[in-house]
């Protein structure tokens, strides 16, 4: 297991790992559909200048930004194979192989530990980029191990979620997971062991159902789109039309299911005295 280390301010990837960002000199903003260069993109923290629209990052970019310099990343041989044969338009195999081409990753969450604001903490990161960020059993179990970690080093866990929820193509060993996370944060509780849970753009499905909202404190970025089905989905079955902003982190905060939104510039100072606050309880 390697270190690494952030060679400048700002999220700047020093590894293979792609961004979720697209490549190339000009970004259109979700948002407000402003064009904006890559460059000032990561100088304002992937966030548009204009609308503050937080652009989907990767693990090690939040690595990067959180950490105070080095990091060491954990489990990383554990790899998802095809144990069901599945197959659809293409098989599981395949999937898996092309997301390891686009990503460099092993699956849709890494793990490291490190120090923010000198205080150490594990933080398990989701990248979209892989099939969707969706739960597996690799999810699930590098999330087992990493409560495990915390528990052995009396570390605080920070799982950042980025997720389209369960992944079908391993059907009900995938669903199985959420009472497994579920059960190994329990454990962490039991502890005394503080668990941060961040939310991000988009937190759903069985991901939301159970580790993302099993914090201590749950919080998200802005605009963050965060529920369990998909609002067409639910629009479609009620035949009724939603409240403007539904499922978005604000609407969440004001019916109680977050306890604050943090802006991605001032994530890493907002963690920092989280830390501190725990270890002086």
């Amino acid at each position: 297991m390697g270190w690494f280390k952030r060679l400048s301010e700002g999220i700047q990837t020093s590894t293979t790992q792609k961004k979720e960002a697209p490549d190339g000199l000009w970004q259109q903003c979700r948002g407000c559909g402003k064009t904006n260069t890559v460059k000032e993109l990561s100088n304002n923290y992937l966030k548009c200048p204009d609308c503050n629209h937080h652009v989907r990052i990767g693990s090690f970019d939040y690595f990067n930004l959180l950490f105070d310099g080095r990091y060491k990343e954990l489990f990383k041989s554990i790899f998802s194979y095809n144990f069901l044969d599945f197959e659809d338009v293409k098989s599981y195999d395949e999937r898996l192989e092309s997301a390891n081409e686009k990503t460099t990753l092993n699956d849709a969450l890494t793990v490291a530990i490190g120090k923010i604001k000198r205080k150490p903490i594990i933080i398990a990161a989701m990248d979209f980029a892989f099939i969707g960020g969706s739960m597996g059993s690799v999810v699930g179990e590098k999330i087992s191990q990493a409560v495990d970690y915390a528990i052995k080093n009396k570390t605080p866990l920070m799982i950042i979620s980025k997720s389209g929820g369960a992944r079908m193509m391993e059907s009900a060993f995938s669903l199985m997971q959420m009472a497994k996370t579920s059960v190994k944060l329990a454990e962490l509780s039991r502890e005394g062991i503080p668990y941060f849970s961040f939310l991000t753009d988009p937190t759903t499905g069985g991901v939301t159902a159970s580790f993302a909202m099993l914090g201590d404190l749950n919080f998200a970025e802005p605009n963050a789109l965060i529920g369990f089905a998909g609002p067409r989905v639910i629009k479609e079955t009620i035949k009724k039309d939603l409240p403007e902003g539904f499922q978005r982190s604000e609407f969440l905060l004001e019916h109680g299911f977050l306890d604050f939104i943090v802006d991605r510039q001032e994530l890493k100072d907002k963690i920092g005295d989280l830390l501190h606050f725990f270890s002086k309880s």
